[in-house]
């Protein structure tokens, strides 16, 4: 009886689930092809390339203290190259970026000189002014439906012609008046344009904020319920829109955010040299963008990364002090910076297709 009674349970119970067959949906893929797929290591490859580069051709790139001055070049540009970056992968462009940096800086020696008050007054109000340029942008942007080429070229040509007229206002020519003795200034400087020292080598501060900065862009794409809606908004705003993305918010956010970038640089440049000359940052809306397209972000948008941006910016200042350590004529620069562009495009267009074939 006992043993008729094994014999029934062993039949009854119940045979373990055949294992499920993997599709080609289901399939995992490789560590390689997960690699790939990630935004930046286009970016570090070339990053790589050219400091291997330099470091053959030119003996005073060598040297521990040019790394300083690479680190320098790399923060000021990667500091507008990460709002920038997000930007892109949200799907749209800001020409006005680099006349933005001048315009905050500006605002700030103009108001603080012409009124005689503290620094830190210039300071908050030229935050205030660049929050509320960007703003504009991205409400023009949403309630005109234009492109953000044409919007952000308006502001830029305002922004540009605005920072010429306005300074010769008040001050008769084509710089602002110094400020380095004027309450708050000191205190400000150390905010935005100190040094500090490693193993005997001075540093700029704005290395320290960049590599922070990068952290918290990082954080806010892959962590955050924002970074979902950049990447969605990006990569089509009416399907984004249809499952509950606020894609007017995420725009008017993005654009403001480039604003805070122009602020903070236009804040260190005042408060490295004191004035501000108002014809300067022209142009430079087109480095940040290389830095974020070298970095991985695609300008159809939807695709990228903030460490990729901070990739293409130490590039960016490789480039710049490398040619300059390789006496070289400095002329070259941009020529060398649109090989890498082209490059940048044709690698990162070729990591796409890797990772995503089967």
């Amino acid at each position: 009886m006992e043993m008729t009674q094994t014999t029934a349970l062993a039949t009854s119970s119940p045979s373990p689930a055949p294992a499920a067959e993997k599709d080609g949906r289901t399939a995992g893929r490789s560590l390689s092809r997960r690699l790939l797929a990630r935004p930046e290591v286009g970016a570090l490859n070339a990053a790589v390339g050219v400091y291997l580069f330099f470091f053959a051709v030119a003996p005073a790139f060598r040297e521990v203290g040019a790394l300083s001055t690479v680190l320098y070049q790399a923060s000021v540009m990667g500091i507008m190259a990460l709002p920038v970056a997000l930007l892109m992968i949200g799907g749209e462009f800001d020409l006005s970026a680099g006349v933005a940096v001048t315009s905050s800086a500006l605002t700030a020696a103009i108001l603080s000189f012409q009124l005689t008050v503290n620094v830190w007054s210039g300071v908050f109000v030229a935050l205030l002014v660049s929050l509320t340029v960007g703003a504009f942008n991205g409400w023009l942007l949403i309630k005109t439906g234009l492109p953000s080429f044409l919007v952000t070229l308006g502001s830029f040509l305002i922004l540009q012609g605005a920072n010429l007229a306005v300074t010769k206002i008040f001050t008769g020519n084509v710089a602002s008046d110094s400020i380095s003795d004027m309450a708050g200034f000191n205190q400000a400087k150390d905010v935005f344009a100190s040094d500090f020292t490693i193993g005997g080598i001075d540093f700029k501060i704005t290395i320290f904020y960049w590599l922070a900065f990068a952290g918290i862009a990082t954080w806010l794409l892959l962590r955050t319920k924002f970074g979902n809606w950049i990447f969605a908004v990006g990569g089509n705003k009416e399907s984004a829109r249809a499952v509950g993305v606020p894609v007017n918010f995420t725009k008017i956010a993005l654009f403001m955010g480039v604003g805070a970038g122009a602020w903070f640089v236009g804040m260190h440049l005042l408060f490295s040299f004191n004035t501000v000359q108002s014809g300067e940052g022209v142009g430079n809306e087109f480095l940040y963008i290389i830095a974020a397209v070298i970095g991985g972000c695609l300008l159809t948008g939807g695709h990228g990364s903030a460490v990729g941006s901070v990739i293409g910016a130490f590039i960016f200042g490789m480039v710049n002090q490398g040619i300059v350590y390789a006496n070289w004529n400095p002329d070259w620069f941009k020529a060398f910076l649109g090989v890498m562009l082209l490059v940048a495009a044709l690698v990162n267009l070729w990591v796409r297709h890797t990772a995503t074939r089967r």
